[in-house]
């Protein structure tokens, strides 16, 4: 089938059910966006995408076919055939019979089209059968849906449709499907339609008349009268005439053959009795002897047995015969069967068929051969134009199709930049940049920001290859990263084994430190599915917490970066340097904002802390309301673990010349000083199985509750106990 077809199945799936199921239905192999109009597809493509979508909408085949039928006409119309599908017919039956013309009409643009054939038959108690002929098995209930929309859109009627017979065709050549349909037409208020062939609509329109002149006697009266009975039938005129035929045919048999080059007349017997002038040129011995119509053609439409009585079934249809390709040149005629019934012969008045001046060329004919009143000659010449359109369509809609992919392609790589732009900076901010406008440092008035290292990384960086320090950073920063998206907290920055994160910036939220918190707990769950390169066990980290105002805005130029400035950043960088191996160490601010929020928290006491002095700190060891699983993120549907409403963001201007330094840098510290500064000697509450750790230099337990380094710099191990 063409593509003409699937882009009305395609519509049809969009305008009634919705664009997402089409989606869905383009997932099927070889479905494709848009489809070309003149490019051929398989039919297993149509029908699969048919049986796929009665599948999907949970209706039967019947139905939908029906509901394409409908659809189908309706796609016609508004691709520019409304004008053709109006002229067919003034009324049912000839638009139905005319059908087959106008299919091989279209058969010049669409020559691959392998369309159905449809026959009225008038019963003797005035039912009209309609015969439906198809190559392809399943399709007839479409028939119906194209019926209803015509009679209710062109004829103002209401057409019912049933199905009496369907079987293998056997009037046609091959196993065809052969369905046969009582039709029964209805007008608006609810009365039948008279449904006579064109013979009897005289005799009809005469009693018609006749009654309503006797209605109009008493009114009108000489040409008033004449003139009411000829406009009374809804203003058009109306003829009763009866055609005129001559007592002989002023025409002799010479001037009939060169007034009709191609024409043959032919018996019961499909034996020749006459051809035209130029049918004889390119078919020589058609005027021999005994020669019959089936020795030198065949009939490819419609598809019936080369006998007289099927051609006389299909009288209304148009022929085409076609040469035998292994004696002459392919020469195709195109016309119309007449039976002329007092001779007992058929005449068969025909043209070539062609549909191009290169066809015209390969079969060896030219403008001349044609008869002057043959409007072969005007097709052929509007049809090479319209081919030559066609094919400039098929370009563009290619062009089409490619720009659409680039576009598509376009589309995704700029995702993955904006992916990356957004991994690197804030969305707001990153949006301004993208626009050009300078981004204002913006102050917070409390956020809790989170750091984290890993224990005796300076010995690990020594011990082994960089390359495997690299693979372990990763694989610990990839899960870290994870959990950042899962409690939606900003990472800042990291520089070597440093982690930064800060809750309530750049967005802020009434549960920043519940986030960070239950992302610090994540993060040791996370480590300890990280394999030190050097001990082959897991790794350990230290977090440490602080809540505070903080100034956050974007430095630099060549690399710029949202970072972090104020008290707050040295203070949560010392609560990560003065905690303990897999421990999360808080300050007093971040511990009153967990407070009653089911979290695990004991006190540590008080430690000295660099820069500070004296500070009362806590540990903290989980949450009790709050599983693991989902704290990882592992348990479907149950990510959402907060909810409340975003305060609005205050923003200041960072003030001039003042010192552009990243928020790991406002820790004081060198990056050596920050790997190598030991863990507190207190004793960490016994929570789980004792568990040993290499730090450097050592440190010891004191039981006073300081912290005092330890001289023997011999000493290698730290039990906490």
């Amino acid at each position: 089938m063409y593509g003409f077809i699937n882009s009305c199945l395609q519509s049809l799936v969009v305008e009634k059910f919705g664009h997402d199921t089409w989606v869905k239905l383009s997932s099927l192999p070889g479905v494709q966006d848009t489809f070309m109009t003149y490019t051929v597809y398989d039919d297993i493509l149509t029908l699969s995408l048919v049986t796929e979508a009665c599948s999907l909408l949970d209706v039967s085949a019947d139905v939908f076919l029906k509901l394409f039928g409908e659809h189908f006409f309706q796609f016609c119309k508004q691709a520019g055939y409304d004008t053709m599908l109006r002229t067919l017919g003034g009324n049912l039956i000839e638009f139905i019979e005319n059908l087959d013309a106008l299919h091989s009409y279209l058969a010049l643009s669409y020559q691959e089209m392998n369309a159905p054939s449809f026959r009225v038959e008038m019963t003797g108690d005035g039912k009209m059968l309609l015969h439906y002929y198809s190559d392809r098995k399943g399709l007839h209930h479409i028939v119906p849906g194209i019926m209803e929309a015509v009679a209710r859109e062109l004829f103002d009627s209401k057409v019912t449709m049933v199905v009496l017979n369907q079987s293998e065709e056997d009037e046609r050549t091959g196993k065809k499907e052969h369905v046969v349909f009582l039709v029964k037409q209805t007008n608006q208020a609810g009365k039948p339609t008279d449904q006579v062939v064109p013979s009897q609509r005289g005799g009809a329109l005469f009693r018609r008349m006749r009654d309503r002149c006797m209605s109009l006697a008493g009114k009108k009266r000489g040409w008033e009268l004449i003139r009411a009975l000829v406009l009374s039938e809804n203003g058009s005129h109306q003829c009763t005439l009866s055609p005129f035929y001559p007592d002989k045919l002023w025409m002799d048999e010479k001037a009939f053959c060169n007034a009709f080059p191609f024409h043959i007349v032919f018996d019961e017997d499909l034996k020749i009795r006459q051809t035209g002038v130029n049918l004889q040129k390119f078919v020589p011995g058609l005027h021999a002897r005994h020669a019959t119509l089936d020795q030198y053609f065949i009939i490819t439409h419609p598809q019936v047995t080369f006998t007289i009585e099927s051609i006389k079934k299909f009288i209304n249809s148009q022929f085409v015969l076609k040469t035998f390709k292994d004696k002459y040149s392919t020469l195709k005629l195109r016309g119309q069967m007449l039976w002329i019934d007092s001779l007992g012969c058929m005449l068969y008045l025909c043209s070539p068929k062609l549909r191009s001046l290169q066809e015209l060329q390969d079969v060896g004919l030219h403008l001349a051969d044609l008869a002057q009143h043959d409007v072969t000659r005007d097709l052929v010449l509007l049809n090479q134009q319209r081919l030559a359109e066609m094919e400039l369509t098929n370009q563009l809609e290619r062009k089409k199709e490619e720009l659409r992919i680039l576009s598509r392609h376009l589309e995704a790589e700029k995702e993955k930049t904006e992916t990356l732009l957004y991994a690197m900076l804030p969305r707001h901010v990153a949006n301004q940049l993208k626009d050009g406008k300078s981004v204002e440092a913006g102050e917070f008035e409390v956020c809790t920001i989170l750091f984290s290292d890993v224990v005796t990384f300076t010995n690990i960086c020594a011990a082994c290859e960089p390359i495997r320090i690299v693979h372990m950073l990763n694989c610990m920063y990839s899960k870290f990263d994870r959990l950042t998206s899962i409690h939606d907290v900003y990472k800042v920055e990291t520089i070597g084994d440093a982690y930064m994160v800060v809750g309530g910036v750049p967005v802020p939220t009434d549960t920043h430190a519940h986030r960070v918190a239950n992302f610090a707990l994540g993060m040791r769950i996370a480590a300890r599915e990280v394999t030190n390169p050097v001990t082959g066990k897991p790794i350990q980290i230290r977090v440490g917490l602080h809540t505070g105002p903080v100034l956050a805005g974007v430095v630099g130029e060549k690399m710029p970066r949202y970072c972090l400035f104020g008290d707050t950043v040295n203070t949560a960088s010392r609560m990560e340097s003065h905690g303990l191996p897999d421990h999360i160490h808080l300050s007093s601010s971040t511990y009153s904002e967990l407070t009653d929020a089911g979290f695990n928290i004991q006190q540590r006491g008080q430690i000295e802390v660099k820069g500070k002095g004296q500070m009362t700190t806590y540990f903290l060891l989980g949450n009790l309301l709050v599983s693991e699983d989902r704290i990882m993120g592992r348990e479907d549907g149950k990510t959402c673990l907060y909810r409340e409403e975003l305060h609005s963001q205050s923003k200041t201007v960072l003030p001039t010349g003042a010192p552009q330094r990243s928020a790991l840098q406002m820790d004081g510290r060198t990056e050596g000083e920050r790997r190598d500064t030991p863990a507190d000697g207190i004793s960490a509450p016994h929570t789980t199985t004792p568990f040993a750790w290499d730090i450097s230099p050592p440190y010891v337990p004191d039981v006073k509750g300081t912290n005092a380094p330890d001289n023997d710099l011999n000493s290698r191990l730290c039990v906490l106990l």
